[in-house]
């Protein structure tokens, strides 16, 4: 859409008027003052775009200096190009000194944002541009748009900009982000998307700098809780006030600087200790306070626990799920033990993750011995052991935690992409490959840690490649035709027996003694001691400040005696579903627990569960086909194995669900009719069992 332009004269110069929707005053001083400062820096506005190449390692040392800035930028540019494709213009991403990261545009304004050097490695701050929107948002600190001829050389006159400045958490610039276009297709709002899509680059960055402080979540409208526009202030457990966005710096009146000497109290009128009051239970409703300027507001407060199944210790720097006034429930261990992270300290995430079974404190002890040393870690244990837990315990105790942690799961991508998230593309590189390309998961975690999950289930073709860049320290990506180097510390994790896929020639061994410089095995839950420790900790993490939920002798005895196939996720969503149905402060019984839980606890008599007091050397029971699962007819009756002493009893059930589905020709229904079970308990252990064996 065109707009009718109006000229002026700053600074001895004809400059366009702003188009429609922009506050003339407050914009012509702003241009006027950076015409001023382009003079001052000896640019002249004849002057030739520089076509000069960005010296050799400038836009990846740049890359690498803003590697958090670009990873919660990129896929918000990607939603923003969305909204403007086909409109002949283009997104990009700079520096806080102006210099271009990252563009995604029309290709045939590419073209022509070539021509004034708007391209990946260029400078575009004042002092090197004159006035244009990126480099003059950077010097005021404030969104704007660059129309036309307020451009300062005549060169960019061509173009529209509307440029944002984006803050990170502490209230420093860090970057811009740019919406340039012909100036002859400018349209009013593009500068109101930018400016959302800056903000929403800013409220994504608090998530991850304070995951673990209590954030405020406030508007003067409660419907606008939860959206763009509204405030987030964070805070210590203590009440110390961290950070603000620009909306609640604009609701509470008062800018970054200032908010540094206050605390909760002094903003909003109440000790810190009264939110787990007012934000008791599993899903609060907003509720009303008022600020220290008099203005009310809705509020929500994030106090939910940082991981699934535990919950942080009394006075932690956490979204606490007790009061840091409150002593710690009798069960849990002592304080944990601070570890110093570069400037920062913080709780041992390590630590946390041990209840007192002495298989996992022995694990713990022997990561701590490497920690810091870059030493490859291998994880081994059943699905669900929590193994992503423990890896990024291990990267939150290194002295990586304040860079990325990265994780790939090798069984969840398809075989003909795994290649390209890991390594990364170059534009062009394949048919359907993003504009711009992608730089990979590998590169991604440059700096931090690399968690290949299910790393057995890497297709072997691409084993050699990741051994490649494990010993060179090097990533090629694909259709890049060059190399760059990359830095990670590397845990891997699997549930398969990596030693039987090597001697079958499915995974490489040079591979395997690359990654486990140290192996260590997490048990599965039926073999820890520390289960209703365990218990108790879901349940606090699940109460979310309210009063925790207890389980009765009857179930807690039931729960010691089940094999828990799927280990701690398992256990995690049922203990979720039963504190919602039995509400704050109440008692799990056997009414709580789902139907299909208890059916196959019914039905499933095939796993006979030793309780968790009973010694690994005491002989086991017999597995027992139920006297009611009569023979299928033509079916031979099976001879079922008996657990002798030392042997595992899940061993054994393994043992009689392979047999009875060779019986029975891979037919599940069949199979699990004559072991007197659900299918979904062979299901469950499809991945235990011979694949060919599952039809």
């Amino acid at each position: 859409m065109s707009s009718a332009l109006f000229t002026s004269t700053v600074a001895g110069r004809r400059v366009e008027s702003p188009p429609a929707g922009m506050p003339a005053h407050d914009h012509h001083d702003l241009i006027g003052q950076s015409h001023r400062r382009s003079q001052g820096y000896g640019i002249t506005v004849t002057d030739e775009p520089d076509f000069s190449s960005p010296a050799h390692g400038v836009l990846p040392d740049a890359l690498e200096e803003n590697r958090f800035l670009f990873q919660h930028a990129a896929p918000v540019m990607e939603t923003l190009y969305d909204q403007i494709v086909n409109t002949h213009s283009m997104v990009l991403l700079t520096s806080a000194k102006g210099l271009v990261l990252h563009s995604l545009g029309d290709m045939d304004f590419l073209e022509r944002a070539s021509q004034v050097a708007l391209t990946p490695g260029m400078d575009w701050s004042e002092k090197s541009k004159g006035t244009n929107a990126i480099g003059t948002a950077l010097s005021e600190e404030e969104a704007l748009t660059v129309h036309g001829g307020q451009h300062y050389m005549n060169a960019n006159k061509f173009l529209t900009c509307s440029a944002s400045p984006i803050f990170d958490p502490y209230g420093q610039v860090i970057g811009a982000l740019d919406v340039t276009g012909d100036h002859r297709s400018y349209h009013q709002h593009t500068l109101a998307l930018v400016r959302m899509s800056a903000q929403m680059i800013e409220n994504h960055m608090f998530a991850d700098i304070f995951p673990k402080a209590i954030r405020i979540h406030f508007h003067t409208r409660s419907e606008f809780l939860g959206t763009l526009v509204e405030g987030i202030a964070v805070f210590s457990p203590e009440g110390r006030f961290l950070s603000a966005n620009r909306s609640a710096q604009f609701q509470i009146g008062l800018p970054f600087s200032a908010l540094k000497a206050h605390t909760f109290s002094s903003l909003f009128g109440l000790p810190v200790s009264a939110l787990f009051d007012l934000f008791s239970g599993a899903t609060p409703n907003p509720k009303q306070l008022c600020m220290h300027n008099g203005v009310s507001v809705w509020c929500r407060v994030k106090l939910k626990a940082s991981n699934m199944w535990a919950a942080k210790p009394a006075g932690s720097t956490g979204d606490a799920a007790t009061p840091p006034h409150s002593a710690p429930p009798a069960a849990q261990p002592g304080p944990e033990p601070l570890k110093q992270t570069g400037k920062k300290m913080q709780f041992s995430s390590l630590h946390y993750l041990d209840t007192g079974d002495a298989q996992v404190t022995s694990v713990i002890h022997k990561l701590r011995m490497v920690s810091g040393r870059d030493i490859p870690i291998m994880i081994l244990g059943e699905t669900g052991t929590g193994k992503d837990l423990l890896a990024q315990a291990i990267h939150g105790d290194s002295t990586r935690a304040a860079q990325p942690f990265v994780s790939v799961n090798c069984a969840s991508i398809p075989d003909t992409l795994i290649e390209s998230e890991l390594f990364g593309y170059e534009e062009g590189a394949f048919t359907g490959a993003r504009k711009k390309g992608s730089i990979g998961k590998i590169l991604q975690a440059h700096g931090g840690t690399l968690f290949l999950d299910e790393i057995g289930d890497m297709p072997k073709h691409l084993q050699a490649r990741l051994l490649r860049v494990l010993q060179e320290r090097k990533v090629s990506p694909l259709g890049a035709g060059k190399e760059v180097e990359v830095d990670v510390a590397v845990v891997s994790a699997t549930h398969k027996n990596l030693k039987d896929m090597i001697a079958r020639g499915d995974f490489r061994e040079d591979l395997y003694y690359r990654l486990n410089g140290l192996v260590v095995r997490l048990p599965a839950l039926r073999e820890r001691s520390d289960f209703e420790l365990v218990v108790q900790k879901i349940l606090l993490a699940l109460s979310e400040g309210s009063q925790p939920v207890g389980v009765s002798a009857q179930v807690m005895d039931l729960f010691k005696r089940y094999a828990w196939p799927g280990n701690f996720r398992q256990l995690h969503n049922l203990l979720r579903t039963a504190v919602v149905m039995v509400g704050q402060g109440g008692v799990i019984d056997m009414g709580h627990l789902p139907d299909d839980f208890l059916e196959e606890l019914d039905h499933d008599k095939v796993l006979v569960r030793p309780t968790f007091a009973m010694s690994t050397a005491t002989p086991a029971a017999s597995i027992v086909v139920p006297a009611e699962a009569a023979p299928v007819c033509g079916v031979p009756e099976p001879v079922v194995e008996v657990a002798t002493e030392g042997q595992k009893l899940q061993d054994v059930a393994l043992s009689a669900m392979a047999q009875m589905l060779r019986l029975h020709k891979g037919n599940v229904s069949a199979a699990a009719k004559a072991l007197g079970v659900s299918r979904n308990t062979i299901y469950r252990k499809k991945d235990q069992l011979p694949p060919d064996l599952l039809n």
